[in-house]
């Protein structure tokens, strides 16, 4: 959750076309790129670093390049329609497909495809393994 955001609520908006930035591994090794347009809740983004951290057993550095700062209201159970929009509940990333979500460091290779293979088993969207080029 944000410590401070500019709107207490947002319009949903629609996820279309690619990142902008954000398309290569720029701290790790090894990256989870998004192939696909979603939103990402930030349970979804915890849920996919724990099964990460699990797996390498805390060696190594994990980068998320993603934050949810987009909060989705929800109206409460058996509430007319109308009477304005609901309260918070939670909060999302708009992520654009080619975006590098999880990054990685400190392990091998077959260790960090594995750890982001579970960690992309966790997310609504389809992913890839891929690796730093030019160093």
């Amino acid at each position: 959750m944000p410590r401070k955001v500019k709107h207490r609520k947002h319009q949903k908006g629609t996820v279309k076309g690619a990142s902008k930035g954000a398309q290569t591994v720029d701290f790790g090794q090894y990256g989870l790129k998004a192939m696909e347009n979603r939103w990402l809740t930030a349970r979804q983004i915890e849920a996919a670093r724990r099964a990460m951290t699990r797996f390498v057993q805390r060696s190594g550095k994990i980068w998320i390049r993603v934050f949810p700062d987009k909060p989705i209201t929800k109206k409460g159970a058996e509430v007319p329609m109308g009477n304005g929009k609901g309260a918070v509940d939670h909060f999302v990333v708009p992520l654009h497909r080619g975006r590098v979500i999880f990054e990685m460091d400190g392990v091998d290779e077959a260790t960090a495809r594995e750890a982001l293979r579970l960690a992309g088993h966790k997310l609504p969207v389809k992913t890839r393994f891929i690796k730093r080029h030019g160093l």
